[in-house]
Order: structure tokens, then C-alpha cells, then sequence
């Protein structure tokens, strides 16, 4: 069936994900694990084929790709995520990077309609976004590699066949890294399940390693520095506007919908000017990210490396999170008590809100990718203020002309906690430009783009207003000079 899909147009293949989608709907689709089943019949309509080469069965497009998540997570905002993992994070290193020995046993199997799964082991416990701590460990032995370690909160910790692993390699002298593929029944086993709040369909766990692997299954990749891994998860991070896009549209119908449905006394509950607001915000949010996965479909390629497009994909990831959990909570507001019911017959906004939630956690926080936005726009202003380097830079340089953006809060010495604030303004200015060019390429509504701006623009405002609060002493309890 998978080979038939090949010669499709994209507008077909497509077609037939629209098809599968809606049996997943999160209204009513169970709130379990995927089963194996649902899977094969996942992968059967196709949603791999877009990750893989031609020459392993693949359709081999960047665009699909994102099609492909913001379709599913129209229907199931957690599905996105399960086949954003296993295609844009675990399958895309190893098309990228993987020598062809390796590809070869790998890829052919995830062309197929067989309900393969496909994971990257990174995290650990007492090892969060610090990899450079990670315990887990490999070393030489004869015909290959032995790792060995614990990892935690993997995608699929007891599901997945194949692992994408990340070690270190230390020693007095020298530290190396590595990452490698491995086969589940090599040595990889799960410890104990953990249960998440949201993303019932994914599974995770802590889970040990202790395997041999053949040299030919170790990554081309820099073991000098941890940049490879930077890379290999800039991908998913970037794919965080595709999910946005379809979850928030979904969003937007049904809380439109719901207002106009309740009766409040004679009206709608639409006719409120406060509910109107926040339908005005999920609205805003929608066009956000929607413009946001414009760029990721038409700037980006995740057929490529992706490293220097590192400050638009923190800047993607941690704008299109917030606006999601955002617009969830607006959404669970507007329903009010009836929101905070899971399974609820009139709305998901509950369900909604249990998954949006963790997006500003997971691949890294989104306090962390603001910080080192900020870093790395600090390191490239050759002695200018910051806000006249955001005035002149290529990402932002069209949002702050086109709308008199006042930065110059920016301008002062700069701590950690200022680092944060400041990377989530300069995001902030990054998706103002990216809704100006989504306007003018697809000819949306100038009036949805302008509400969208405008409420960016207050989140700059709210950033500036921080920077006051910080000056005032509130972490010290002194007014700072």
C-alpha cells in the first residue's frame, strides 16, 4: 500500500492523512498509549514516507513533513508530537548523518506499513538541558561500541525499536561524544513507566542501556562539542509551529463555536465584549503560529542541517509553545467549569490544556532557549546596543522599522535573569516580522495580521514592563541603580 502512495501528488497524499486523522479526534480517541494497531494504520496512510529518502521508499519532502504533523495535530495535538519524534528527531539524524551501512538496515523498515518506532535517548535523570553532564557512557570494545547508562523521559521508552543514544566518552585528558544507533533487543530496557499529565499517547519512562553496537551504527557527527545535538533537535523544536498551527485552528473553531452556542441570559455568550477578547487572543495565536509554520515550511529545511537557522528555531519554538498553552487557557476559560472536565461532551478544552502545557518544557525550556537567544545575538553586536543591532538584523529588522519598536530597554548591563526577558522580546520582534511575511505571501485577512501584531506588540510591552519590575528590586528586596 505504502508503494501506491509514492506517486501521489502532495495534494493527494495529503488528501489521504485528512482521511486517517479525523479517527483520532482527542474528543473521543481514548486517552491510553498509542496501540500497535493505530500506528500500523498510521504509517499505512503514509506519515513516515515524507522523512525517508527516495532511494528507501520515501517521499522525501520538507514541506510534507509539516503538513503532515499540522493535519494531525488538528485532530490530536499528542499524535503530532508521536510522529514528530520518530520522523523530524530519531529517523531524520540518521538520513542526515548515518553512514550507509546503517541506513540500510535502518530506514527500509519505517517505509513500510509496519508499526515501527523510532526514539532519541538524551535525557537523564539529574541531567536535564546540561547534557555536557550526562552520565551515560561509551566506550571501544571489540567489533563495535558498549554503552552504558540511564535515560528518562524518552518518547516511546517502551515502545520504540530503535534508539537514537547520545554518550560521553571521558577521560582525564579528553572528553568525547557520540551517538549512536541501537536495536531495543541489544540492551535497552525499561525500568519503570512514568505517567505524564498530557500526551497520554506517548509513552515514557526511565530506562537502561547497557549494549554492544557495531561500529558501522555509531553517528558522523562532531564529538568535540555538543553542537550535533543543538542540531538534531532543531528540527523538532522548529516543528513546534506546524503543530501550533493545526492545534490552534482546531482551538479556534471550537471556542468560537461554544461561545455562540451557550446562552447568557437573552444572547450568546459571544455577545460578551471580555469573551469576544479572548476569542480576539486565540484568534491572534492562531495567526501566530500559522505564520510561524509558514516560515518553517518555506525558510527552513530539515532536509538539511539546520544549525544556522539556530535563533529563528528558539525564537519558533518558544513563541508558538506560548501561544498554545495561551490560547488553551483562554479556551478552558471561556467553557468555565465544564473546561476543567476531561471527556467533557461539549468542548476539549481541558484535554487541550493538559497538552499544551508541557511544549514550553520539553526540548528544552523555553527559559532556556530565550536566554540563549539573547546569547547569541549579544555575541554578534560588535559593540552596538542591542536594541540598534535588533534594528538592523535580518530577523527583526522589518518588525521594528515597520512598527517603531522601542528595544532600548535592551540597553543595559544585562543578567541571567534579564538575559531570559530579553530573549522573549527579541522572539517576540522575530514573530511580528514573520506575520508581516506570512500577510504578504498568502494574502490573509490584513486585519487578522494587524490583531496579531498588536498583541505581540503587547507582549514586548509586558517584557519592558518586567525590566521595570527587575530595577525595582524584586529579587532583592533594594531598588537597583
Amino acid at each position: 500500500m505504502t508503494n501506491d502512495l509514492l506517486s501521489l501528488s502532495t495534494n493527494e497524499f495529503i488528501g489521504g492523512i485528512e482521511t486517517v486523522a479525523p479517527r483520532f479526534d482527542s474528543a473521543s480517541y481514548p486517552q491510553q498509549n498509542l496501540p500497535a494497531d493505530d500506528w500500523t494504520l498510521l504509517t499505512k496512510a503514509g506519515v513516515l514516507l515524507p522523512t525517508l529518502p527516495k532511494e528507501y521508499g520515501g517521499r522525501d519532502d520538507h514541506a510534507e513533513m509539516c503538513e503532515v504533523v499540522e493535519t494531525l495535530s488538528e485532530w490530536n495535538l499528542p499524535l503530532g508530537m508521536y510522529v514528530t519524534v520518530i520522523s523530524a528527531v530519531a529517523l531524520r539524524p540518521i538520513v542526515l548523518w548515518a553512514g550507509d551501512e546503517a541506513r540500510r538496515e535502518v530506514l527500509p523498515a519505517y517505509a513500510g506499513g509496519d508499526p515501527m518506532i523510532a526514539g532519541f535517548a538524551s535525557t537523564e535523570p539529574g541531567c536535564g538541558s546540561a547534557m555536557s553532564a550526562m552520565t551515560t557512557t561509551f566506550e571501544e570494545v571489540e567489533g563495535g561500541y558498549r554503552i552504558r547508562g540511564r535515560k528518562h523521559w524518552q518518547a516511546f521508552s517502551s515502545s520504540a525499536h530503535w534508539w537514537l543514544v547520545s554518550a560521553k566518552n571521558e577521560t582525564r585528558d579528553r572528553r568525547e561524544y557520540g551517538y549512536f544507533i541501537v536495536k531495543r533487543s541489544e540492551g535497552f530496557r525499561t525500568l519503570r513507566p512514568y505517567e505524564p499529565l498530557g500526551l497520554k499517547v506517548i509513552d515514557y519512562g526511565l530506562n537502561e542501556i547497557d549494549a554492544v553496537v557495531p561500529r558501522h551504527r555509531r553517528i558522523a557527527a562532531d564529538g568535540r562539542t555538543l553542537r550535533p545535538m543543538v542540531e538534531m533537535l532543531m528540527a523538532s523544536r522548529a516543528m513546534m509551529a506546524a503543530m501550533g498551527c493545526g492545534f490552534l485552528r482546531r482551538v479556534s473553531r471550537e471556542a468560537h463555536s461554544y461561545a455562540e452556542r451557550r446562552r447568557i441570559g437573552p444572547g450568546p455568550q459571544s455577545a460578551i465584549r471580555f469573551v469576544r477578547y479572548r476569542l480576539a487572543a486565540i484568534d491572534a495565536s492562531y495567526v501566530v503560529c500559522s505564520a510561524l509554520n509558514h516560515h518553517l515550511r518555506t525558510a527552513l529545511n530539515m532536509k538539511e542541517e539546520m544549525i544556522g537557522a539556530f535563533p529563528a528555531v528558539q525564537a519558533i519554538k518558544t513563541v508558538a509553545t506560548e501561544r498554545m498553552l495561551s490560547a488553551a487557557h483562554h479556551y478552558q476559560q471561556l467553557v468555565g467549569g465544564e473546561g476543567y472536565r476531561c471527556g467533557s461532551p461539549t468542548n476539549i478544552s481541558a484535554q487541550a490544556f493538559l497538552d499544551a502545557r508541557v511544549y514550553t518544557i520539553f526540548d528544552g525550556t523555553n527559559d532556556l532557549l530565550s536566554q540563549q537567544l539573547t546569547e547569541h545575538c549579544l555575541a554578534r553586536t560588535d559593540g552596538r546596543a542591542l536594541s540598534r543591532f535588533l534594528a538592523e538584523w535580518p530577523l527583526t529588522a522589518s518588525a521594528v522599522t515597520a512598527h517603531g519598536l522601542d528595544l532600548s530597554f535592551l540597553d543595559r548591563d544585562l543578567r541571567q535573569e534579564h538575559l531570559v526577558l530579553a530573549g522573549r522580546a527579541i522572539a517576540y520582534a522575530f514573530a511580528i516580522g514573520r506575520v508581516m511575511r506570512w500577510a504578504a505571501d498568502t494574502g490573509a485577512d490584513p486585519r487578522a495580521a494587524r490583531t496579531a501584531i498588536e498583541f505581540l506588540k503587547a507582549d514586548i510591552a509586558g517584557v519592558a514592563t518586567e525590566f521595570e519590575l527587575l530595577s525595582a528590586g524584586v529579587l532583592g528586596g533594594h531598588v537597583l541603580n
